[in-house]
């Protein structure tokens, strides 16, 4: 009894590890697609190839940065159509029925190819927020 007991907490213990490190890997994933806003949105909006953060407002493209979003979308919906159908979507009801209609198996491509889309919608100025690429792209690494 002792014996199996044992067990069972090196187990859990083991499952902890694991968790701290799909954890610290999801950090660095959302922490990837912070840069990667970033940079599209300097690459959009200041034809730049920067990291630096800056606000789309500040651009000098006058009325021609009203294409910019449209431009983002259509990227994005040639990623959608051609990359990944997982990408749909940037809320987390769409995380979460992704996780629940999958029985909590994502595709690994999910984990590549979320947030660099998120990127693009949000850097491109699209109204979204990282909370759901996050959840999406974390949900997919823990899945592997």
């Amino acid at each position: 009894m002792i014996e199996t007991e044992l067990i069972q907490r090196r187990r859990i213990l083991f499952i902890c590890f694991l968790c701290c490190g799909v954890a610290v890997a999801a950090m660095g994933i959302a922490q990837l697609l912070l840069w990667g806003i970033q940079l599209f949105t300097n690459i959009f909006y200041f034809q730049s190839f920067s990291l630096t953060e800056r606000a789309p407002g500040e651009n000098t493209l006058g009325w021609m940065a009203v294409f910019v979003p449209v431009i983002g979308g259509l990227i994005v919906g040639l990623m959608a159509r051609f990359g990944s159908a997982a990408i749909r979507g940037h809320g987390i009801p769409e995380a979460i029925a992704s996780i629940l209609d999958g029985q909590s198996a994502m595709q690994a491509r999910v984990a590549f190819w979320k947030p660099i889309a998120s990127a693009i919608a949000i850097g491109s100025g699209g109204p979204f927020g990282a909370e759901g690429p996050i959840i999406m792209s974390g949900g997919a690494l823990g899945s592997l």
